[in-house]
């Protein structure tokens, strides 16, 4: 009960979302009680042609019917296609919004926000997930508004026919508009929860596989993997199945009572026609009158299964989405200052249960953290792996945000900033930089959109690899495949580097940028990491091991969460 309800509030911020394109919707929803209704029409105007014919009257009095005839069947077609064509339209339109939305949404909570989550998850979810909301208007809103629309026009018909037919017709199509849905949620009540559990679950599962392929194969546990897949893929098929069986009952049902709608019509309007209240050749309507009107009513079930569906799938978004962000922006931004310092006051951090901005009683990574440096200046940060030196890195460009104390840029708070106007100020290169499955050229001009080639060039022999570019045939139009995978380990740190030197921030954040790389490499790409401080950056290079000391102004040393200084200017 409360996970349904929960669906419905979820559904209802959905379908608020995208209420900009509610024109298309009622578009739609005109255009599909037209078209039932140009259907109704068509069965009705036939049956009566049909009986009148059989009285074989003069064939000028048949004409009307005949033209209602070719009239509806012509514009069934046409107002079909029209319905199509603007549902769909709505579908993929909204489809844009929603995942537009998601990855917006999706954007503050990086990376502080989403640690735990697991990618094959948040794939099912920003692609399975969003994609079933689509349906919320075409399967889910738009087939009860087309229901109620032609069946009282059906009604209404039947009643100025016959009102006894017309009393008879509106309590089947209750029914049948009552009974299809029940029995369809009845039977598939946990089937989306399960279904999109079920999807997630294959999702990582392949992912796992894709990501960890070589790994498995060295271990010897490919058949345990593919067993796994199996087991979640059959699960997956076993859950359609159900849903596929549900959606028959539902469907027989419906045709059951549209069958019975048109015994009960036909027995209502019998003594009608005994007693010259009604012309006989208005039975054979009244009854396909009744059953074309049920074509209305069958896709209820559907859409009483989508609409549930459509709420599991905004309930596993708004799952992530309503996470709060890591940090926060302020309501009123202040300018960056035009230079400063960039200071650490007594910070503090620790990690809280799922959230950065708090601690649940974690043991603190930083503490009374107190160290500043300036533009112009080259500093080392060293310590031990894993004692919080990423974690420091990160405060900088407000990833996220300190437990305790602050940090200052000009003496006004990072968290007075706006977020992105940092990060143009203060850029980072973290050690387990994404390279996209792209050029290098687009990989390093992620730095700053619409650099030229020339200085895309200059980054990357600042960073080293001007000799490996000139051997490319490419150059640095060479691809580096998904995730990096046609470059080495310590080329990739160079690109993440280079993308950081067509920046025009004033401080450079590099986070262990000699990783994977040769002892004379690491030697060289500090020398030039150090020397971009004679250019007014101030840089910072946080690292486990440095090659030579000499080459920074000041190296400090992160041990416990404090910071000490090991050689000053």
């Amino acid at each position: 009960m409360i996970a349904a309800r929960l669906g419905r509030t979820a559904i209802g911020r959905a379908a608020l979302e995208t209420r900009s394109r509610w024109k298309t919707f009622a578009l739609s929803v005109v255009l599909g009680a037209a078209t039932v209704l140009a259907a109704v029409g068509l069965l009705t105007a036939s049956g009566y042609l049909i009986s009148r014919a059989a009285e074989r009257p003069e064939i000028l009095s048949l004409t009307v019917a005949i033209v209602a005839v070719r009239f509806f069947g012509i514009s069934r077609a046409l107002l079909r296609y029209g319905e199509r064509l603007a549902s769909h339209d709505l579908a993929f339109r909204t489809l844009t919004d929603l995942r537009s939305r998601f990855f917006d949404r999706l954007v503050p909570l990086v990376p502080g926000g989403i640690d735990q989550a697991r990618k094959g998850d948040l794939l099912s979810r920003f692609v399975g997930d969003v994609d079933r909301l689509q349906d919320l208007y075409l399967r889910g809103l738009a087939p009860p508004l087309i229901a109620i629309v032609s069946s009282l026009v059906c009604v209404a018909i039947a009643a100025v026919i016959l009102p006894v037919a017309g009393l008879a017709l509106a309590v089947m199509l209750l029914l049948g508009a009552i009974a299809s849905p029940a029995l369809t949620r009845w039977a598939s009540r946990t089937a989306g929860r399960r279904q999109a559990a079920a999807r997630s679950g294959l999702s990582v599962d392949l992912l796992e596989i894709a990501n960890g392929g070589a790994e498995i194969a060295v271990a010897g546990r490919e058949d345990d993997w593919l067993e796994r897949v199996d087991g979640s893929n059959r699960e997956v098929a076993r859950l359609q199945r159900r849903d596929a069986v549900n959606g028959g009952l539902a469907v027989g049902l419906t045709t059951f009572l549209s069958v019975a709608a048109a015994v009960a019509v036909t027995a209502a309007a019998i003594p009608a026609v005994a007693d010259g209240q009604v012309n006989g050749v208005l039975l054979a309507a009244l009854a396909l009158l009744a059953m074309a009107s049920f074509e209305a009513i069958l896709p209820l079930g559907q859409a009483a299964a989508g609409i549930d569906a459509c709420g599991e799938a905004a309930s596993r978004l708004e799952e992530i989405t309503g996470r709060r962000p890591p940090v926060a922006e302020p309501a009123a931004p202040q300018p960056l200052p035009p230079g400063g310092v960039l200071r650490f006051e007594r910070v503090g951090f620790s990690y809280g249960s799922g959230a950065a901005d708090r601690s649940d009683g974690a043991a603190p990574v930083l503490a009374d953290l107190d160290f500043e440096f300036g533009q112009g200046e080259a500093v080392a940060l060293t310590g031990p792996s894993g004692i919080g030196k990423s974690t420091l890195a990160e405060l900088m460009v407000r990833f996220r945000d300190p437990t305790a104390g602050r940090i200052t840029l000009g003496g006004v708070d990072l968290r007075e900033f706006d977020g992105a106007a940092l990060r143009e100020a203060v850029r980072l290169a973290p050690q387990d930089a994404y390279l996209f499955d792209s050029t290098i050229r687009q990989n390093v001009a992620i730095g700053r959109a619409g650099v030229d080639g020339e200085r895309i060039v200059a980054a990357l022999g600042e960073a080293g690899l001007e000799d490996w570019i000139n051997e490319l045939p490419d150059g640095i139009d060479t691809f580096v495949g998904e995730g990096g995978a046609r470059v080495s380990g310590g080329q990739r740190q160079r690109i993440a580097a280079a993308r950081v030197f067509i920046s025009r921030a004033r401080f450079l954040v590099f986070d262990e940028p000699t990783a994977h790389i040769d002892p004379d490499g690491a030697a060289a790409l500090e020398r030039r990491l150090a020397g971009r401080a004679g250019s007014g950056c101030g840089v910072l290079v946080v690292t486990h091991e440095i090659s030579d000391p000499g080459n920074f102004d000041r190296v400090l040393e992160l041990d416990r969460g404090v910071v000490r200084e090991l050689r000053p200017g």
